[in-house]
Order: structure tokens, then C-alpha cells, then sequence
């Protein structure tokens, strides 16, 4: 906890404003002026010029955002004021360095904003995938006929299915909770959760993830980006998905050794639905774009058009509480950093 602000703050902004059109709602731009003065409206995508020099001598609070230069020790040493450092998005390592939390500084990013479409996207999939919708869809346009034999087999729909959740990150999390609502089996892998946590969450925690795989009817990836989990489901492991089940990816794409999953699709063993790929864009001759058992979308799990207001709107409400000394909803702490991608 820390003391509430007495004197007005001031504050800056650093991040590329054409990744954020359309997404800076002018009513949360004046709550925002309410609360601080605002030093510049126009972002700084600098910390090496003049006026950058001018912006981070004066400012209490910096919020960044996507393609935000990195707030290293040279910069820090320009921002002689700053304490909170709010970032328009969920994953702040590439954009701040360590030496902003030894240095005191206070961060929040916008994680459960963004967080929430993830996990209503992955809600969707999992139904989708479950009821076999994207190959029944194909089979439909192809034949432009109503197929009632898929319906009777015993593997599609929802009821009685497994799904395991690799990861219990906030999105990981939430897609737990939301899952209460259907009946199925909910298995979780991650080492940092509790296994009280998991079943008050509604969830088996497992402990092998090997195990976990073999159990899945459909498999969604939470998982963040650390060097234990880039890869985590390579071919070995890929190879333990049962015969018909679906890999969710809504994480990042490098979670999972590509080329061992193609070569898993291609024997039509297993299904995906991938927001989500390594590399990203896939090259234009990849096998993904084409394979039926595949569905494809090109990252838009996470925040599009209206639904990044929300990132604004959750920075302006902790900046809120931090002047008025309350704790920090979206707070990112030096000991998260190593469990974060």
C-alpha cells in the first residue's frame, strides 16, 4: 500500500498511436485530464530526443502501450519523478526492464481487459470444437446438404467432455470459472496453482501434464512465454492427444513446436483451432491455410475494434486509485515477472 498523492501528478504518454486508433475513447481522455495533467497528448515513441528528455523529467506517470520504446536505465535516469508506469496492454517484459520495479516504481498494465475477449473467444472455440461446427460447416458448403449421421456419433457435442486448460493464467483462469456452466470435466495444469485453488475454481489440477494431454477431448493453451514452456507441447507430447481431439491455441504460437503439429494435422488425427502461430503471419504456402481440420483466424482473440476501450478505461481507474492511494487492480509485481510472458 502506498500513500495517496497529494499534489496533482503529472503525466506522459510512449507508445505508437496508430496501433491505438480508434481505441482512446475522448470521454476516458477527459476522465484522465481530471485526474493529471497531461504533459503532451502525442505519445512519445522516443526516449532519445529532446522533447522526450522535457516529458520524462516532469512526469509521475507514464503510460505506455504497444511498440512503447523500453524503459531502460538511461531512460529511468531522465525520469527522476516518475512512480507508476501504467501500460495499455497485458504483457509489459519487452517494454519495461527491471530496473523500473528496483527502482520503486509502481506498474500496471491492462491485463483483465484484455484478458476478457480471450477468454470469450476461447468459450466459443471450445463450444465450436466440441460440436464439431467448423468440419460440419465445410461438409454443409461442400455438399449443400443437411448430414444427419455426424450428429449421432458419441464424440460430438459438449456433454461429458474433457477439457484440459495448459496454464492458469488470468485468461486460463477465467475460462475455468466460466466452464462451471457446462457439463463437462475440467482438468488444469499449471505448477504455480494450488490444488485448492483449482477446485475452488471447478477444476482437477493435474500434476503431469503428459497425463493431463492423454485425458483431453480438447486442449486450450494459457500458458505464458518462459523458457519452460516455449515448445511445451512438442511432437512427443502432441502424439498423446487422443484420435479426434482439438488443440486450442489462444496464447502465442511458439508454445507449440509448429512442425511437429502440422505433421500431427496432416494425418487428420487431430483437429485445431489456432488463433495464434509460429512464426505469425504462417508463410503464404503453409499447409495450415488449407488443411480442412484446421481453423484458422489471424490473432483476434485478444482486443479489437470497441472492446480496446476497455484498456484505457482499466489504466485511468488504477491511475485513479493510485493518487488516491488504494491498491492497483491490474498491478504486474517484480516476483510475477519470471511466470509472465
Amino acid at each position: 500500500m502506498h500513500r495517496p498523492i497529494a499534489v496533482r501528478p503529472t503525466l506522459a504518454f510512449a507508445f505508437d498511436p496508430e496501433r491505438y486508433a480508434g481505441a482512446l475513447d475522448s470521454r476516458d481522455l477527459a476522465r484522465l485530464a481530471t485526474i493529471a495533467d497531461v504533459l503532451d497528448d502525442e505519445p512519445m515513441q522516443t526516449y532519445h530526443d529532446a522533447r522526450a528528455a522535457r516529458l520524462l523529467a516532469e512526469a509521475d506517470i507514464l503510460v505506455t502501450g504497444w511498440r512503447a520504446p523500453l524503459l531502460d536505465t538511461t531512460a529511468l535516469t531522465m525520469a527522476p519523478r516518475l512512480k507508476l508506469v501504467g501500460h495499455l496492454a497485458a504483457t509489459v517484459k519487452q517494454f519495461l526492464s527491471e530496473d523500473v520495479w528496483h527502482r520503486g516504481i509502481s506498474v500496471t498494465a491492462a491485463v483483465n481487459a484484455v484478458a476478457l475477449p480471450v477468454v470469450e473467444f476461447t468459450l466459443a472455440s471450445i463450444v465450436f470444437a466440441a460440436k464439431r461446427a467448423f468440419a460440419q460447416s465445410q461438409q454443409y458448403r461442400q455438399h449443400r446438404e443437411i448430414s444427419y449421421g455426424g450428429r449421432t456419433t458419441h464424440d460430438c457435442g459438449l456433454l461429458g467432455k474433457t477439457v484440459g486448460i495448459l496454464g492458469a493464467s488470468r485468461v486460463g483462469m477465467r475460462v475455468i470459472e466460466r466452464l462451471r456452466d457446462y457439463d463437462l470435466e475440467v482438468l488444469v495444469y499449471d505448477p504455480y496453482l494450488a490444488r485448492e485453488h483449482a477446485i475452488a475454481l471447478g477444476a482437477e489440477k493435474v500434476d503431469n501434464l503428459d497425463d493431463m494431454i492423454g485425458r483431453c477431448d480438447i486442449l486450450s493453451v494459457h500458458a505464458p512465454i518462459t523458457d519452460e514452456t516455449i515448445n511445451i507441447l512438442d511432437a512427443r507430447r502432441l502424439a498423446l492427444l487422443q484420435n479426434g481431439a482439438t488443440l486450442i491455441n489462444t496464447a502465442r504460437g511458439v508454445l507449440i513446436d509448429h512442425a511437429a503439429l502440422v505433421k500431427e494435422l496432416l494425418s487428420g488425427r487431430i483437429s485445431a483451432s489456432l488463433d495464434v502461430t509460429y512464426p505469425e503471419p504462417l508463410p503464404k504456402d503453409s499447409p495450415l491455410f488449407d488443411l480442412p481440420n484446421v481453423f484458422l483466424t489471424p490473432h483476434i482473440a485478444g482486443p479489437q475494434g470497441s472492446e480496446r476501450r476497455r484498456m484505457l478505461t482499466a489504466i485511468i481507474n488504477d491511475i485513479e486509485r493510485y493518487v488516491a492511494g488504494k491498491p492497483l487492480l491490474g498491478d504486474i509485481a517484480m516476483t510475477s515477472l519470471a511466470r509472465i510472458g
